[in-house]
């Protein structure tokens, strides 16, 4: 397991693809331990490169 922060578009596509692969392993794994990891290192990144606009600013 070699994670480490997801700093570039090409880090983070390589994250996604590693959780396609992880998905469905058992908790308390070395592999579920690792997709959980991801999964929160993905959220983090995606937070602060993608903007989320409220609802009310949609519809002006």
């Amino acid at each position: 397991m070699n994670i480490k922060q997801i700093n570039s578009k090409s880090d983070y596509k390589k994250s996604l693809k590693r959780v396609e692969e992880l998905w469905g392993a058992k908790k308390n794994t070395p592999q579920g331990n690792e997709l959980d990891i991801l999964v929160t290192l993905i959220e983090k990144y995606e937070a602060k490169v993608f903007e989320i606009l409220p609802p009310e600013s949609l519809l002006t």
